[in-house]
């Protein structure tokens, strides 16, 4: 559990570093970008590598109506990283899109994973994406949508939503997590 924790303290740390430390971070450079990125990455390798060794109490498993909610949820949080990264129509109505995915794909884990490493894992990440929302609209209080983006945005973002959800099913299969049930 050591290793899952310090793993979401890495990436909430690299995450939120230019919020809290504005001028430390701007004093970087473009180094800083790097260290960050490096940071965020030692996170998320310690957090996989900590949630696959952890072990902790059971309270629920997967449910036929929480696999088919979490499908569906994931789904949602796949097209909301397609909408933030195309500017789609919905990255013009919602200010931070991406974090809303994550947000989605935090509850859709949580949903169909009730024990203690994925109460850690996918509710610290759940957390942390809210405190950086608050933190971004602390920082930059206005707020302006993106300019519309082309029709055809909107259904490659829907393909590539599916084509993306299909991929990380077929990734989840080979590690020995059944997605449909």
């Amino acid at each position: 559990m050591t290793y899952l924790i310090l793993g979401l303290v890495l990436w909430t740390a690299g995450h939120i570093f230019k919020r809290v430390a504005p001028g430390m971070r701007a004093g970087m450079g473009n180094a800083g970008k790097g260290v960050a990125a490096l940071v965020i990455l030692a996170g998320v390798v310690l957090m996989v590598v900590g949630y696959r060794a952890a072990d902790g109490a059971f309270f629920w498993g997967r449910h036929p109506a929480t696999v088919g909610i979490n499908n569906l949820l994931m789904l949602v949080s796949v097209y909301m990283f397609a909408a933030s990264g195309m500017k789609t129509a919905l990255a013009r109505k919602m200010r931070h899109p991406m974090l809303g995915g994550v947000r989605a794909w935090a509850v859709a884990h949580l949903l169909v994973n009730g024990d203690v490493p994925s109460f850690v894992l996918f509710g610290g990440l759940l957390i942390w994406s809210l405190v950086e929302v608050k933190l971004i609209n602390s920082a930059e209080p206005e707020w302006t949508p993106p300019a519309p983006a082309p029709k055809r945005k909107e259904v490659i973002a829907i393909v590539a939503s599916l084509v993306v959800f299909g991929v990380i099913s077929g990734i989840h299969y080979a590690l020995g997590y059944p997605v449909f049930g």
